[in-house]
């Protein structure tokens, strides 16, 4: 039985699904073996960007979100709290909302 999908979505709903779905069998696993099948869903999220169909890389995208939330989750980060603090007012290497950085720059 599925339910209705939510009209908005956060990181933070995102990890209390992902936490409610998988974490039994999640925490069993760890954060090495999970970090294993993170990187097996980013080998076919780069499969899907060069040969997939728009369908196909939509699934890899929300594979490797879910993926990286159960790490997250594992690890007791709140993966939202995360984001807000690092990029919440703009661009960490230059401040500005939109970057300003030199492309030779990881910001």
């Amino acid at each position: 039985m599925s339910a209705e999908p939510p009209a908005s979505f956060s990181l933070a709903d995102l990890q209390a699904l992902i936490a409610k779905m998988y974490s039994s069998k999640d925490e069993a696993r760890g954060v090495d073996g999970t970090f294993m099948w993170l990187m097996e869903e980013i080998g076919e999220l780069a499969a899907a960007l060069r040969e997939g169909t728009p369908e196909e890389l939509a699934l890899e995208f929300a594979d490797v979100l879910a993926w990286l939330a159960t790490i997250a989750n594992i690890a007791k980060v709140d993966l939202q709290a995360a984001v807000l603090k690092k990029y919440g007012q703009g661009c960490p290497g230059c401040g500005q909302l939109v970057c300003a950085c030199d492309l030779s720059e990881k910001p």
